[in-house]
């Protein structure tokens, strides 16, 4: 069943919370630019057609096809996504590794969860959801160390001292700003 209202309401309001969460962070742009590849034909027509509302469509595509083709669009044009910088290890085995991540989109990233908690979770959100949706995956992640520990430091401010706190965290200490 096809649901491209739904799913648009559901990008809007996701984009609305990131816009105004990387405002409060000093992320101007970020927040006016944020996932516009969803509205890319791959990406909208899949969420349309998977939309479920709880969790992302991309799922339910994968489980259908067998991989999901707006997830891959989507993870290569985001740099707010950790998946963006996955890339060979410049050691040289031809491992893959996670890539240093700028403190700009680890901030967008950590915006873009807490949205993504908010829109799936509604009423049922707490300042753990981030954290908790994370932590489920957290060992399955490759992530450069210094942007995991990152990321987690926001995500466990959030968790135990709330939105305020963690914003003021990013904007001061992950990106240096004023207050």
């Amino acid at each position: 069943m096809w649901h491209p209202i739904r799913h648009y309401k559901t990008i809007h309001h996701h984009k609305v919370l990131v816009r105004r969460y990387c405002f409060r962070c000093g992320l101007y742009w970020q927040g006016l630019t944020h996932d516009l590849s969803k509205l890319s034909p791959v990406e909208f027509l899949a969420g349309a057609r998977y939309w479920q509302g709880t969790c992302s469509p991309n799922n339910a595509q994968r489980k259908a096809e067998g991989y999901s083709a707006a997830w891959l669009h989507h993870k290569g044009r985001n740099k707010h996504h950790l998946e963006y910088w996955i890339d060979y290890s410049p050691s040289g085995d031809h491992a893959m590794a996670g890539m240093r991540m700028p403190e700009r989109y680890v901030a967008e990233m950590v915006c873009d969860r807490i949205a993504a908690s908010k829109n799936y979770k509604g009423k049922d959100y707490t300042d753990a959801s981030a954290w908790e949706y994370y932590a489920h995956s957290r060992d399955h992640y490759i992530l450069h160390p210094e942007t995991r520990a990152q990321l987690e430091t926001c995500l466990q401010i959030l968790r135990d001292e709330g939105e305020d706190a963690c914003f003021a965290y990013i904007r001061t200490k992950l990106l240096g700003k004023r207050k």
